[in-house]
């Protein structure tokens, strides 16, 4: 069985701040935030509020039928959000295997890409990212 760690409301907002600090000290500015739908949803707002940024929107990927993965060239996109550029930060909580971000990194190769945390399989697909973690099992408040 896979070790679980469980992260606390705090813990999450904790990571939203430092992240929100890694991207302003790295000089690039965003215009626009794009959530991951749906465990990118709150991290995105917490970041939208600690960047400043009021263009927000959503992308809702659906990579999974049930508990089966779906191919990458069948994996669903709604409510695709358009005109993605430079000054678009995509956000999700977690990059774990880096699938979602690879898939989206395919669409929108200009945005730049940020998780809360990202695991050693994911790390590649992200841009910013406020802490690793080990290759547990992690449980958000929100789960």
């Amino acid at each position: 069985m896979m070790n679980k760690i469980y992260l606390s409301w705090e813990d999450v907002h904790a990571g939203v701040r430092l992240l929100a600090a890694k991207i302003k000290d790295s000089g690039r500015s965003y215009d626009r935030i794009i959530a991951v739908s749906r465990g990118g949803l709150l991290p995105a707002g917490i970041l939208a509020y600690e960047l400043n940024i009021r263009n927000c929107g959503a992308v809702c990927i659906s990579s999974y039928d049930g508990d089966c993965m779906r191919a990458d060239s069948e994996v669903e996109l709604a409510d695709a959000p358009q005109n993605i550029d430079a000054g678009t930060l995509i956000v999700d909580d977690l990059a774990d295997s880096g699938r979602t971000f690879r898939i989206l990194r395919r669409l929108y190769p200009q945005a730049s890409y940020a998780a809360v945390y990202s695991k050693a399989k994911g790390r590649d697909t992200v841009d910013y990212c406020a802490a690793e973690m080990p290759d547990d099992w992690i449980v958000f408040p929100w789960d």
